[in-house]
């Protein structure tokens, strides 16, 4: 099943699904393009992965972690299926990351790995957008990483048994091919994630947890068309524009 968050041609957010014909609430089915798509959850906070694939890290010239590497995106960060996100002014190196969200569904502290997935509600896809001029000289990544729009997600939550653990996460640039990997090819997996974050904060309802990029990121352009493909999950789509 696949849950959308959507405004009816009335203005009414609804919460409702997404199927094949269209986008379902109640007795009435819309076409997708008479409805806008909202962002399907709004999250207290996206819990970010770091160096979660093997490649990436060698890319981005890293040791591969010990533990997963963890950072916040605040709610500001989210943008929404269909969006033009803006990119920040005066910055060279901008840059896309396509990754896995996972969605919780309920509050859970201190999780363990084998009862974790009792709390996903589903998943969904993310771009973790980058501005790398401020990421590669601050500690904190507050610049790089929590500007606004700063987190595209979406189209919908997926339930679980949609995307399989060897489920293809692509990212097209313009049409283009630019990243292509696996789930399977996670260092660290969706029970040991949760384990872990929960041990230091408690996660809410509607929280993400975005669980790491593979190589080939690379950067942005004004005007550019993002498609994050995951299998199993509708194609998240949205625009860039690069303030003046």
């Amino acid at each position: 099943m696949y849950r959308v968050r959507f405004r009816d041609p009335a203005g009414t957010v609804r919460n409702g699904e997404w199927t094949a014909s269209g986008v379902t609430f109640g007795n009435e089915t819309y076409d997708r393009d008479e409805v806008d798509i909202l962002a399907p959850v709004d999250p207290s906070k996206i819990v970010c992965v770091g160096l979660n694939y093997e490649n990436h890290a060698k890319e981005s010239g890293m040791e591969i972690p010990d533990r997963p590497l963890l950072f916040l995106k605040p709610p500001n960060t989210v943008a929404g299926h269909g969006d033009t996100t803006p990119l920040p002014a005066g910055k060279e190196r901008i840059e896309y990351e396509a990754e896995l969200g996972i969605v919780i569904d309920q509050q859970c502290r201190n999780l363990d790995a084998e009862d974790a997935m009792d709390v996903v509600a589903g998943y969904t896809c993310v771009n973790d957008i980058s501005n790398r001029d401020d990421q590669e000289v601050e500690t904190n990544w507050v610049r790089g990483k929590a500007f606004d729009s700063a987190a595209p997600l979406g189209p919908v939550v997926a339930t679980p048994d949609e995307v399989e653990n060897d489920a293809r996460i692509t990212l097209r640039v313009n049409g283009e091919t630019k990243q292509n990997s696996s789930r399977a090819e996670f260092i660290f997996d969706v029970p040991e994630l949760l384990e872990e974050i929960t041990r230091y904060m408690t996660l809410e309802p509607g929280d993400v947890v975005s669980t790491g990029t593979p190589e080939g990121v690379g950067p942005l352009s004004d005007g550019d068309t993002v498609e994050v493909d995951i299998e199993g999950i509708p194609t998240l789509e949205h625009t860039v524009r690069q303030e003046r």
